[in-house]
């Protein structure tokens, strides 16, 4: 038995020398001191032998099993920090790399149609002008062939300001101004 106990305990030694991975270390573990384990088996036997030899055979068992267990607890943190330093080097962060900003809020979805809409345009050949707020008489009344005595110019449909300006009545004044800049045909 005490030489069946030595050739377990070789054997386990050998095997646990050519282990890479935590996975086979509990496979191996299992199939030495696991209910139905190598080890496990010959330890039931013992109940078989006779009373003169069993307090060597169990010396020798305890040893053995002693002597694997602790070889496999070593293996198993050397494998745990082995993997542990290995992910890390895979995981690393370097933390003086400016994050990413997250764009804050959203469109309003009036705002979101009329860029597509734009969008749209664009891509058929159009172009998007844009012109002040406050424009001059000439733009907005005069080269629009809105004559000075014309209702469009009474106070309660135009807001005047000083210095012959408008707040702008609609977009045709931005057409005008388009059309002066640029040669037909205009889109």
């Amino acid at each position: 038995m005490i030489s069946q106990l030595t050739k377990i305990k070789d054997e386990t030694l050998t095997a646990l020398s050519k282990v890479e991975t935590i996975k086979e270390l509990e496979d191996l573990r299992v199939k030495v001191l696991g209910k139905k384990g190598t080890l496990t088996l010959i330890l039931k036997e013992m109940g078989n032998l006779p009373k003169e030899e069993r307090p060597k055979a169990g010396q020798a068992a305890n040893e053995t099993r002693e002597s694997i267990e602790n070889k496999i607890e070593e293996l198993k943190t050397s494998l745990s920090e082995n993997q542990l330093e290995s992910k890390l080097k895979k995981e690393s962060i370097d933390v003086t790399i400016p994050g990413t900003r997250r764009p804050l809020g959203r469109y309003h979805p009036m705002t979101a149609a009329m860029e597509e809409i734009k969008k749209i345009f664009i891509g058929m050949g159009y172009s998007i002008e844009d012109g002040p707020d406050v424009e001059q008489e000439y733009y907005n009344f005069e080269a629009l062939n809105i004559p000075k005595g014309h209702p469009a110019r009474d106070e309660q449909d135009t807001f005047y300001v000083e210095g012959g300006l408008v707040l702008r009545t609609q977009t045709s004044p931005v057409q005008i101004r388009a059309m002066e800049k640029r040669l037909p045909p205009i889109k």
